[in-house]
């Protein structure tokens, strides 16, 4: 299987304050082996919530990573951009994997954002992911796929017939 680094789209050069910077590092080198040092990257009591989870405390955020490098093969964050002001931060990324169950071997890429807090130690209170799961993750499966294409589709508003028309209804 190619190597899914897209480095080459991570935002590295745009300058971050430390705090907004450390966390950007951590998620583009995240590894099994740092897990164990998520402490000094999250606040003891943290919250950590995305599609799927809503936990809190640094135990149930690594188990959350840990899971992660258990079911997906060379899962990668890549940082596209960031906004900071005060003690949060704004992080857009794409998140690179391969399935080990479905779809062996093939590049999968989810693009979402997260919306960061820190403490006064500048370590990370309120981690909280925004990502479409239907659009990202549910429609690429075989089943579920079609239906959840069905859906969107049924909900889309019509596409215009001329979009110059001033009487677009």
């Amino acid at each position: 299987m190619a190597a899914l680094d897209c480095a080459d789209r991570c935002n590295t050069a745009s300058p971050a304050p430390p705090a907004t910077q450390r966390i950007i590092t951590l998620y583009e080198q995240l590894s099994p082996a740092q897990l164990p040092h998520l402490a000094e990257y999250y606040a003891a009591d943290a919250h950590f919530k995305d599609p799927f989870n809503d936990v809190y405390g640094v135990a149930a955020i690594t188990q959350i990573f840990a899971h992660m490098f258990a079911t997906l093969d060379q899962p990668r964050f890549c940082v596209l951009s960031h906004i900071s002001q005060g003690d949060q931060a704004f992080l857009s990324w794409e998140f690179r994997f391969a399935m080990r169950r479905w779809r062996r071997g093939q590049a999968q890429c989810i693009r979402g954002a997260t919306l960061l807090r820190f403490d006064q130690q500048g370590r990370v209170s309120d981690h909280r992911d925004y990502w479409d799961a239907a659009e990202e993750l549910y429609e690429k499966l075989p089943v579920l796929g079609a239906l959840m294409r069905w859906l969107r589709q049924s909900a889309a508003a019509p596409a215009a017939t001329d979009p110059s028309s001033k009487n677009l209804r």
